[in-house]
């Protein structure tokens, strides 16, 4: 005998197949990774990366020296994309410590795939975006950028080999630029479990 499935049960079913996802690629329980282990410091250094503006300019990360870094993947068109406001919040209150970096990166189901001008008018008038923002780039694969590649490799930054599980995940870099977290999408930026470590 053949089922037939209407249509709500297509909807259950698929939400059912997109839970065991999320659970076997550990999205349920990878919310914060921090550097527990002994010092170990970073193999390569932080502020040599560059990268380039949205707005077309080579940024050298030595500029960042002396302040926490937070490093954040964003989309425009993701469920978490209100976090900008959050990051605003935190450049507003603690951009005299802390550089909050928004890269847009098109890794999570095309969630990101406007142009860099685009991208960057939605963060202004959306927004009121401030804070350095940087052009689309890729976080995984074989096209990962090389803030990327530093982020999630342990043989680079000393200890971390997670890359980002989704759009909005955070990496915290201290003032003497070296990793000291990673945060998936579900902590906001203004979370006490990020605040405490400025």
């Amino acid at each position: 005998m053949i089922k037939i499935f209407l249509p709500y049960q297509y909807v259950i079913v698929t939400l059912i197949g997109f839970t065991v996802m999320l659970l076997l690629s550990g999205f349920s329980y990878k919310k914060i990774a921090t550097n527990t282990l002994e010092k170990s410091p970073s193999k390569a250094n932080f502020y040599d990366l560059k990268a380039m503006s949205i707005d077309n300019e080579e940024i050298s990360f030595e500029q960042f020296k002396g302040k926490k870094v937070l490093i954040v993947n964003v989309a425009t068109k993701c469920g978490y994309t209100y976090q900008y406001e959050g990051m605003q919040k935190l450049n507003d209150l603690y951009g005299d410590k802390v550089a909050v970096l928004g890269f847009p990166a098109n890794d999570f189901l095309f969630q990101e795939s406007g142009s860099n001008e685009s991208i960057a008018e939605f963060c202004e008038t959306v927004f009121g975006v401030t804070f350095q923002m940087f052009k689309k780039i890729t976080t995984k694969g074989k096209k990962q950028s090389s803030v990327y590649t530093w982020l999630s490799d342990s043989s680079l930054n000393g200890w971390n080999d997670q890359k980002p599980t989704w759009n909005f995940c955070k990496y915290l870099i201290d003032e003497n630029g070296e990793l000291v977290a990673f945060f998936d999408s579900r902590v906001k930026p203004l979370s006490k479990e990020i605040t405490s470590l400025l």
